[in-house]
């Protein structure tokens, strides 16, 4: 242990906590410090875990069920609000049924190993998210990855090892977590035609912010009848915590009987229930709530333009500035937070060696006076690094 940690904090890449007090309205204050801080590294893109609807609901379900669900739901914690809540969900995705999940990581690790075995075939984007990598090591299927969004490339591997394998299960991300962009699902969609796969997309990024009932990439893109599985999450832009995979109704009774992370995890509690049902109401009847942050979004490109800032910032509103190594990006995040602004460095092995970054989360908490001022310190803190 002792080794592993003088390694990591001798080439940059030592993780630690930071206490922090939540002020409100996306400003937060470290445990240690009076020094008021606007926060860019939140997934609260929609700033609904403060909304007073989202507060309310939450606080109604904790006092009508408890603080805690008691149980898995295989055993007594299978409430009645667990089910409203999966058919909010299956509503929203357009798909016959959906099961939730403790969390993103607990969905992840426990649909893909119940779906591909010894024997199976996983071929995932190179860059998706750990939980599904660890999702695919725990399925014990043979697991290739493909060069990030290269449709060409995971079509070689197709036509090369698909008719070795059983099974074959194809797992991406419809918005990357740390590069902001985009999967060409449309295109990967056309795939399935020529070679026999289930096509999983992780909508983490995504849900509630993109399509016309704010379901996601899926469903801007009209694909839904081409995707097997949809997993998101309810920590991001719904505000509040859990996760789903939503799909039809044999996928979820498969799930129910398969995926070890359901199987044997404590229902959600009531409350956090209670938020997500509230801010999926919000999300499908204000559709201003998501035009607001794309405007902002839109708005914090362009003064990135204006500052010089040449870094392509992707479609999304997740936009890594990139520094390279993990000392430099550490020393810009320091200097920012002098200014009042709160970025983390995103360092490996999160990230690709030399692609250390800052990744700037743009939420509906953001002024445009923020984002302005923001721009502007960033093309100072880079210009001072590289000086």
């Amino acid at each position: 242990m002792k080794k592993f940690l003088s390694e990591r904090e001798r080439s940059g890449t030592l993780r630690f906590l930071t206490p922090l007090i939540r002020l409100g309205h996306g400003w937060v204050r470290p445990l240690d410090s009076d020094q008021r801080l606007l926060d860019f590294s939140s997934n609260d893109y929609l700033a609904l875990s403060e909304h007073p609807e989202v507060i309310s609901a939450s606080r109604k379900y904790l006092e009508m069920f408890g603080a805690g669900s008691g149980a898995a739901r295989l055993m007594s914690g299978d409430l009645e609000i667990n089910h409203l809540l999966e058919q909010e969900i299956a509503q929203l995705k357009a798909t016959e049924a959906a099961l939730t999940f403790g969390s993103g990581y607990l969905a992840n690790t426990g649909i893909i190993p119940a779906l591909a075995g010894r024997g199976d075939l996983i071929i995932t984007d190179r860059l998706s998210h750990a939980s599904i990598y660890d999702g695919c090591l725990l399925s014990g299927a043979r697991t290739i990855r493909f060069r990030h969004n290269d449709l060409a490339h995971l079509k070689q591997i197709l036509q090369e090892k698909r008719s070795q394998f059983n099974n074959c299960l194809v797992v991406v991300e419809s918005i990357y977590s740390m590069d902001g962009d985009r999967c060409p699902l449309i295109e990967l969609v056309e795939l399935k035609k020529d070679y026999d796969f289930l096509l999983m997309v992780d909508e983490a990024h995504a849900t509630g912010l993109y399509g016309e009932n704010g379901a996601g990439i899926i469903e801007e893109d009209k694909v839904s009848s081409g995707v097997d599985i949809a997993m998101g999450t309810f920590g991001k832009a719904l505000g509040s915590y859990g996760a789903y995979a939503a799909g039809s109704r044999k996928l979820v009774n498969f799930l129910i009987n398969k995926a070890r992370s359901f199987i044997y995890s404590t229902a959600l509690p009531p409350a956090v229930v209670g938020a997500t049902l509230a801010s999926l109401y919000l999300v499908k009847n204000e559709p201003q709530l998501r035009l607001d942050l794309h405007e902002k979004v839109t708005y914090f490109k362009k003064q990135l333009r204006k500052n010089d800032l040449h870094d392509d910032p992707g479609p999304s509103q997740i936009i890594p500035v990139m520094v390279g190594d993990s000392a430099s990006a550490l020393a810009i995040a320091e200097e920012l937070q002098n200014k009042h602004i709160y970025v983390k460095a995103v360092r490996p092995p999160t990230v690709p060696e030399g692609t250390a970054r800052l990744r700037f989360s743009i939420t509906r908490y953001h002024q445009k006076e923020n984002l302005k001022e923001c721009a502007r310190n960033l093309a100072s803190a880079l210009r001072n690094i590289s000086a």
